[in-house]
């Protein structure tokens, strides 16, 4: 079975999580996820029996409300948005509008689930007061109700009453692990970590970040990190510091879109970061650079 994904989520690890599941250990007892976004790799995770228990936190709180609902109702959920989808039919643009609206004043779950599913390109985009205001794609009416109920009856059969959700700030996240728990990051990309972004809520600081790290390592922290990378030859984002004593691997994502739309052959790449706590656990020598295949095997560079 293919990992269920109800919500379209722009930026989601999910094409990305069988390679990073390879420098998880066998089997943890509980997979952490601070900028848990779509929670695509515990989701991951669970399909594969990676770990006992999960937690998923998200600064987003009507993301975090949502994946808790599909989590612990799906019943309730998917009938939900059955019905928000029947009612666009013949209107769907205005309608679209009306459900954006009307979340933005709720932040009803069902809402969510709709504007997500209609939106472009699955992308969350907010306005200078959070409000939601990515467009609709109008070529499409968003994933019909039989195959999301399916999905999200996949999703909660995978998590259901083996997982806790949160919205905190990642740092009080990270102050309550324990080194029986795999921590996985993806924070926001470093190019908007100190402006305001319209692709999130809240930014992070490097500094804060790195230091958090560092307390991690003096734990003892196992963790897995996605961050920085490259296009071509130019570096985005600052590179973690080497008193980490991080394991760096370049995982070639592939052409850039944009690239491709000038007739350049540039490649995009993503570094994943493994801590020292995780190396000692893991089996594998890390290579330092590997791609994933559309078959979903690995080729290492």
């Amino acid at each position: 079975m293919k990992a269920p994904q109800p919500i379209p989520y722009q930026g989601s690890k999910r094409a990305l999580a069988p390679l990073i599941l390879r420098y998880f250990p066998s089997f943890s007892t509980r997979i952490v996820e601070p900028f848990a976004g779509s929670g695509a790799i515990s989701v991951a995770s669970a399909l594969r029996n990676k770990a006992e228990r999960y937690w998923l936190n998200d600064l987003n709180k009507p993301l975090i409300s949502l994946i808790q609902e599909i989590v612990e109702n799906p019943e309730i959920i998917s009938s939900k948005y059955a019905k928000i989808w029947n009612k666009q039919l013949g209107k769907e643009r205005e309608y679209y509008k009306e459900v954006r609206a009307r979340f933005n004043k709720s932040n009803k779950p069902e809402d969510f689930l709709f504007i997500l599913a209609r939106c472009v390109k699955g992308a969350v985009r907010y306005n200078s007061n959070g409000e939601f205001n990515q467009s609709p794609d109008n070529r499409r009416k968003g994933k019909r109700p039989s195959n999301m109920e399916k999905e999200i009856f996949q999703l909660s059969n995978l998590l259901k009453n083996r997982t806790v959700f949160s919205s905190h700030d990642f740092k009080d996240v990270l102050s309550s692990v324990n080194v029986e728990d795999l921590v996985y990051m993806d924070p926001p990309y470093q190019g908007t970590s100190n402006k305001k972004d319209s692709r999130y809520l809240a930014g992070l600081k490097f500094h804060d970040f790195v230091e958090s790290l560092n307390q991690l390592n003096d734990n003892q922290i196992s963790y897995i990190i996605s961050y920085d990378g490259k296009l071509g030859n130019k570096s985005y984002g600052d590179v973690l510091p080497e008193f980490l004593n991080l394991n760096q691997i370049l995982i070639e994502v592939g052409r850039s879109t944009t690239a491709t739309l000038l007739g350049s052959d540039e490649i995009t790449y993503e570094s994943l970061y493994l801590s020292p706590a995780l190396m000692n656990k893991i089996e594998i020598v890390p290579e330092k650079t590997v791609a994933l295949k559309s078959s979903g095997q690995l080729q290492l560079l």
